[in-house]
């Protein structure tokens, strides 16, 4: 096809503001998937994505399309909402020439479709607004359409009005899409074969898929390539196109988005942003992409410690589909081997920690989520500390410095008022609060990256009728007033539950923590103490009652002493029992945990 009737594009959205159902309507009226194989979220192929109904995984899909008499290559990338799978956004965008901005109608302009924005204008793309769920009765249709042309500068007649669910004003966003996004310039497609890697897949019989921009030459199956930053040659085992299915085809053609097949089953190789070139004639390679920057650190380990090999796999696989995520070997003296991980966030972890369990049968052991921390001791070092079992005893610091986060909240105007305590709470200072429409505003702030994970986001929520939405960015490093709490279980240190709060609430939370253990760990064959030790003292202590049996139903009359002497035979037992009791805490509890404490 020529490169004039090719269209690059991607969907950029606020979670939840309807990008894969917009996208089901469009593959629909493209003709790409049959009526009798259609289903909803069609692009959210992962079993985690349809339960949660989230985007995790970017997607491409290919559509072709008739304008005029003129056939059209739309190709389509679908990228998350969350703000934890930004990373997955930013490769996206860097391989099209525009996206198409939605707003949900029914909620306006939110903190992410902020950012969102912001990341496509670094990327010099075209923006096309789209409105979103009109059909629905609660839609606020004239008022967002004055919040996207205040925020993108554009007149009320560029603003599209779709729906996903109905299928309205899909065959007009098409045609916008043909008629305002720019086909691939002719002047950056080279002779040599040039093609961004944005994004991977795994096959255990193919090894690594490859998913890429052209953007110079062609690839065809059998050809030699190689990838420009680790030097490693490979042939081009298969080459295709996404319909959504993978599909094979004769060539990948400069301008498109497909896969390639290499072939290769070792991790590390392939990374994304490098740039795959012909062996015989290198091109030069492309500018790629920034790495990630984790924002939460977790260990996991396995529960048993023969599956060390395999979780070690598992991660390397999972890595060649989630690039945002980063993983290296630590030693515990009481789990074991694991890996210390870092993540962009909460939902991040959980989803990972969710992945490892189902699609590799892993039992694991998730710490307590913690931040990077700058710990200067008294000898005047400073020492970078990732896991809260590793941060120093209180007392053997001079100053810890924790990173801050700019924050960005829209509330409606009402919620104001009962968000001040609620901030000053989780110790963030309001810089800014402007209008944001007619009923909203906007509050800029800064605060510890560390409150963000004391359940700030679900309180948020609460507190706001779940209206409010919050978008932010790392900041800088400041000096901060944190302990270290330790867990202890049955007389026994368990490493898994320790992490660093602010001095001034360790009590508070200590308690609380103590509380919710004892709710949720299993009764065990002897009696338990729950302790919190911080500040050099048991701040807390809860007692896990045991399974009580007392074995007397066999002993029919005679003297009540017999049955006494039993009693006291059974309580030596129990107390002897107590002294070589293992702690059993299953797996699960660790993540119940990390969900409740986040």
């Amino acid at each position: 096809m020529e490169l004039k009737n090719i269209r690059n594009f991607s969907i950029i959205a606020h979670i939840d503001h309807g990008k894969s159902t917009l996208a089901d309507r469009m593959l629909e009226v493209t003709g790409t998937i049959e009526a009798r194989k259609m289903r909803d979220q069609v692009l959210d192929s992962m079993e985690l994505e349809r339960e949660r109904g989230i985007t995790i995984k970017m997607q491409p899909v290919r559509m072709n399309y008739a304008q005029d008499g003129t056939n059209y290559m739309l190709n389509l990338i679908d990228t998350p909402g969350h703000i934890d799978f930004s990373y997955e956004v930013s490769r996206a965008l860097k391989a099209v020439e525009g996206s198409l901005l939605l707003v949900d109608s029914t909620q306006g302009v939110q903190a992410q479709t902020l950012t969102t924005l912001a990341m496509a204008r670094e990327s010099g793309l075209v923006i096309i607004p789209c409105l979103t769920k009109v059909d629905s009765p609660l839609a606020r249709i004239e008022e967002t359409t004055i919040e996207i042309c205040n925020l993108i500068n554009c007149d009320v007649d560029e603003v599209l009005k779709v729906s996903g669910k109905t299928g309205e004003g899909v065959p007009a966003l098409l045609q916008a899409v043909i008629e305002r996004i720019p086909a691939p310039n002719p002047e950056e497609v080279q002779q040599r074969t040039q093609a961004l890697v944005f994004d991977f897949s795994y096959s255990n019989h193919k090894g690594v898929i490859v998913f890429v921009r052209m953007f110079g030459g062609s690839i065809k199956r059998g050809d030699t390539l190689s990838f420009a930053a680790s030097k490693q040659q490979f042939q081009a085992l298969e080459v295709g196109i996404f319909a959504p299915e993978a599909t094979p085809q004769d060539a990948l053609e400069a301008g498109t988005i497909g896969y390639i097949v290499t072939g290769i089953k070792q991790p590390g190789i392939a990374s994304v942003g490098d740039t795959i070139v012909s062996q015989k004639n290198p091109a030069v390679p492309l500018s790629g992409y920034s790495l990630p920057r984790p924002v939460v650190w977790a260990s996991i380990y396995p529960e048993s410690q023969d599956d060390f090999d395999e979780l070690r796999m598992a991660l390397g696989r999972l890595r060649l589909s989630d690039s945002a995520f980063s993983f290296e070997e630590e030693v515990s003296g009481a789990l074991g081997r694991g890996y210390r991980c870092g993540f962009l966030g909460m939902l991040h972890l959980e989803i990972i920690s969710e992945r490892l369990r189902r699609e590799f049968n892993l039992e694991l052991i998730v710490t307590m989520p913690s931040i990077t921390y700058e710990v200067e001791n008294r000898k005047h070092e400073r020492i970078v500390v990732y896991s809260p079992h590793l941060f120093p005893d209180d007392g053997t610091v001079t100053t810890v410095y924790e990173p801050w986060i700019k924050v960005a909240i829209i509330t409606p105007e009402q919620y104001v008022s009962m968000l001040m305590p609620f901030l000053y709470d989780h110790e963030a200072t309001v810089e800014a609060i402007n209008q944001f429409g007619d009923d909203r505003v906007k509050l800029d702030a800064v605060m510890p990256l560390r409150e963000l994970m004391r359940g700030f986001f679900d309180g948020l929520k609460s507190i706001t009728s779940g209206y409010a939405s919050i978008s932010y960015e790392q900041g800088e490093m400041k000096a901060a007033d944190v302990v270290r709490m330790d867990i202890i279980i049955g007389d026994e240190l368990q490493p898994a539950f320790t992490r660093i709060m602010a001095r001034r609430r360790v009590v508070e939370d200590g308690e609380e923590f103590v509380e919710r253990l004892e709710k949720l760990m299993p009764r065990q064959q002897v009696e338990m103490k729950i302790q919190a030790k911080a500040l050099g003292r048991i701040i807390a202590s809860r007692t896990l009652k045991a399974f009580r049996k007392d074995v007397t139903q066999h002993m029919y009359g005679g003297d009540y002493s017999r049955k006494l002497k039993l009693l006291d035979k059974q309580k030596k037992g129990k107390k002897k029992m107590r002294e070589n009791a293992n702690v059993n805490i299953p797996h699960d509890i660790f993540i119940k945990v990390m969900k409740q404490g986040d």
